[in-house]
């Protein structure tokens, strides 16, 4: 039995990663993404889920410069899950280029979380943002190839022949170093028609301001070393999704008809009002 050390818990409540409790709810059916595991993109200026925008067999969210967001975890599951985060192809906890069988998180059974920036040393973060692909951290290190998907790899845990304590609820990191799966198959058609049509420079997710957050140790084998589920929300902005009509273009509003004679009004012209 291989035995791995995985990191602990985000503080939710700790310091400035902490969200308001209106920022907890469950999200909307058309914010989720994931059986498994539910994930869902949050803006934390408002506290709501970002909404889903299904097109040509990707789902997209549409994300503001400057904001910062988090990745709303939910293990739906009456077991513990280990979740491998990626943000523009880059491990949020590790640094390193995403692979599937690196450090992620770990859930209890039914746990929510809020993941909030990148994972900087057991008690701080640097908070996600969106912002101009080029000062983006993927591309400031030298990775802009897939910059604009956020991705989890889920794993179940292997049954162990013993009952142990479960630990405190708490979201923890797996600390392990193997070979790097295959990178992710690169966007399809989808990615090909945003390219070619995008209105404006797209969106990366930057290196933000420090913020605590906690976590602790536990340990996590897993039942196998493929994902149970593999989940993917690509980003970029509002007028970007729209342009490549992702998101349907708003209706304008038909401007009034100029009426000839609008009062009819009798007599002769009047003077005009004076300086």
């Amino acid at each position: 039995m291989h035995r791995r050390l995985l990191l602990g818990t985000l503080a939710l409540a700790a310091g400035a990663a902490a969200l308001p409790a209106h920022a907890l709810r469950m999200p909307a059916p058309d914010t989720r993404a994931g059986r498994w595991l539910q994930m869902s993109v949050v803006d934390r200026a408002t506290g709501r889920e970002l909404p889903l925008y299904r097109h040509g067999g990707e789902l997209w969210v549409a994300g503001r410069p400057g904001v910062r967001y988090a990745i709303r975890v939910h293990n739906r599951q009456g077991e513990r899950l280990m979740a491998v985060i990626s943000v523009d192809g880059v491990n949020i906890l590790s640094g390193e280029t995403a692979g599937v069988q690196q450090t992620g998180y770990v859930l209890d059974a039914g746990q929510r979380a809020d993941i909030v920036g990148w994972r900087k040393s057991d008690s701080e973060i640097a908070a996600f943002e969106f912002t101009a692909v080029a000062r983006s951290y993927a591309s400031r290190t030298g990775r802009p190839d897939h910059v604009g998907v956020i991705g989890v790899a889920v794993f179940r845990e292997r049954p162990q022949p013993v009952a142990v304590p479960a630990p405190p609820p708490a979201l923890q990191r797996e600390q392990r170093a193997e070979a790097e799966a295959p990178p992710a198959p690169e966007a399809g058609a989808a990615a090909d028609a945003m390219a070619s049509r995008k209105a404006a420079p797209g969106l990366g997710t930057g290196h933000g301001r420090r913020e605590t957050s906690w976590v602790t140790h536990t340990e996590f084998e897993r039942r196998s070393d493929r994902p149970d589920e593999l989940l993917r929300i690509r980003y970029d902005s509002r007028g970007n999704l729209v342009a490549a009509g992702i998101i349907p273009a708003p209706v304008p509003r038909p401007s009034p008809t100029p009426l000839p004679f609008p009062a009819s009004p009798a007599g002769y012209v009047p003077d005009p009002p004076r300086y």
